[in-house]
């Protein structure tokens, strides 16, 4: 299983990295390892590596065909469920290795720095082909996005993705944060959702 991650997908998000590249040619893409997911609402412990773990919401996929080299108009096959959630990054140690030059694996990969919420079908949701999340931290919403915004759809993403790498039943596609992005706090209360439906809720120690 992987855990295939789409960066700076959302225009608005890019002044909050301080970037000025431009990434419309091609999706920006980077793994996790299987040792980040956090599910089943279990609490997220902030890790000693890091000054700075910041949250990112996201619109996630869940690939439910072997697929290679997929065209992008027939990627809608290969994904039927979808879900929330939420890329943690440790902001200080990304810098760091942007600088150098150097991967930012470390700072994407840690434990528990892929949190998921509940998978729901997108046939289940209001608008399944513009799907709408928001994320709150205690009760206050601090990011709101939408597919359509996305300067990468889930489809493009998945086809390009396909002409690396074969796409497996059970890979997980995190297609990328918006604007709103801040830093963690002990003992924040996350609460994530695809249009009115909550399906994350965690904890921060």
């Amino acid at each position: 299983m992987k855990i295939i991650c789409v960066g700076m997908n959302y225009k608005n998000h890019l002044p909050e990295l301080s970037s000025k590249l431009d990434f419309s040619a091609e999706p920006v893409i980077f793994l996790k390892p299987d040792s980040a997911i956090l599910k089943d609402s279990r609490p997220f412990f902030i890790p000693e590596v890091s000054n700075q773990i910041e949250y990112e919401a996201e619109l996630v996929v869940l690939i439910t065909r072997l697929g290679k080299h997929i065209s992008e108009r027939f990627a809608h096959r290969y994904y039927d469920k979808v879900t929330i959630g939420v890329s943690l990054a440790a902001r200080d140690l990304q810098e760091q290795a942007c600088e150098k030059r150097l991967p930012w694996t470390l700072s994407e990969g840690f434990d528990g720095s892929a949190v998921l919420g509940q998978w729901v079908k997108r046939e289940d949701l209001k608008s399944p082909d513009n799907i709408s999340f928001h994320l709150d931290v205690n009760n206050e919403t601090v990011q709101i996005g939408l597919q359509s915004d996305m300067t990468h759809s889930v489809d493009k993403v998945i086809a390009y993705v396909s002409k690396f790498m074969t796409l497996k039943m059970g890979d997980i596609i995190f297609t990328g944060t918006t604007a709103g992005v801040d830093k963690l706090q002990i003992n924040q209360h996350i609460d994530g959702y695809l249009e009115d439906k909550k399906l994350l809720s965690f904890d921060i120690r």
